[in-house]
């Protein structure tokens, strides 16, 4: 997975992640770091596999690192990160060398991460739900003041 090491070495996302990092420095809740990234990766490949969706691993590696690289803009900002995000992966992905159509698909699952409707390719819906489930809620001090659970529901652990 070369261009998945691209990245993580590439300078902008260092900085992003970094702008990230001291966005929520302060933050009680789940942080947006590379950890995260990665898990969302790991669990929406195993995702993609058990739906059979035919996405090369790499390809969903990519996205799922560079799907909240711009979650410091919302705090910043208030704007949207997954379209912004998608916007400064845009500067990454021009140096992987994808192809064009890869590199659209990885860009629209990045915009549309953040909504439960809306995605038209398998890699935006295993980026939806990796990202949804791969949190560790049922271990987590906050879930009582935490917005996904506002409704009063219980952390489930799927992956």
């Amino acid at each position: 997975m070369e261009s998945v090491q691209r990245i993580i070495d590439h300078p902008q996302f260092k900085k992003y992640m970094e702008l990230n990092s001291q966005a929520e420095k302060d933050r009680k809740f789940c942080r947006h770091d590379i950890q995260h990234s990665l898990d969302v990766a790991r669990v929406a490949y195993i995702i993609a596999l058990e739906n059979k969706y035919n996405l090369d691993k790499e390809i969903i590696y990519i996205t799922a690192l560079l799907h909240d690289i711009a979650k410091w803009k919302q705090y910043r900002q208030k704007a949207d990160h997954a379209v912004e995000g998608a916007v400064l992966a845009q500067e990454i992905l021009v140096d992987l060398n994808l192809s064009k159509d890869d590199a659209a698909m990885i860009l629209d699952a990045i915009a549309k991460h953040r909504k439960k409707e809306g995605h038209s390719t398998p890699l935006s819906k295993v980026l939806y739900a990796g990202d949804k489930s791969c949190r560790q809620c049922v271990n987590c001090n906050m879930v009582e003041e935490c917005n996904r659970f506002i409704n009063g529901s219980t952390p489930v652990l799927n992956y």
